[in-house]
């Protein structure tokens, strides 16, 4: 329960914590029963919660991964994935590129997608949207040197 507390858990990522603490398998899984008979432990809202909170900073890729190694079932992870909006994925994708490109001026569109696209895709956004994120910001940049 005191693990329960701290922050959620998929029921995989607890059964790897309980046996690393020395539980015994059977102990587990009657544990994690228990927990998810009583409502404490359900895969899909940890999903849902974990992309809500991560959303901001991270892509679709980057966060079904996270999902996956953290055990959570595809079908769960999907269903958690598609609350996640392409409008939300490029509004966060361009709060990134702001951030990531600072004051510092750059020359130009393709200036801006290569020194920051790059970063954001390896947050797991998709390139069409990273483009999509520089375009928005460029256009919004005053006394632009090219188009």
């Amino acid at each position: 329960m005191r693990l329960l507390a701290a922050r959620g858990h998929s029921c995989q990522e607890l059964r790897r914590k309980l046996g690393r603490r020395g539980y015994s398998e059977a102990d587990v899984d009657t544990a994690v029963e228990r927990l998810i008979e009583l409502g404490y432990l359900d895969d899909r809202v940890f999903a849902e919660g974990h992309v809500r909170r991560r959303s901001a900073s991270l892509g679709p890729l980057a966060l079904s991964a996270e999902l996956a190694a953290r055990g959570v079932d595809r079908a769960a992870a999907d269903a958690a994935m598609a609350g996640l909006s392409p409008d939300a994925q490029l509004a966060a994708a361009t709060r990134l590129v702001e951030r990531l490109s600072g004051r510092r001026p750059v020359a130009g569109y393709r200036e801006l997608l290569d020194s920051v696209g790059p970063k954001i895709v390896r947050r797991g956004f998709s390139p069409g949207t990273v483009r999509a994120a520089c375009r928005a910001v460029w256009d919004g940049t005053p006394g632009q040197a090219e188009a």
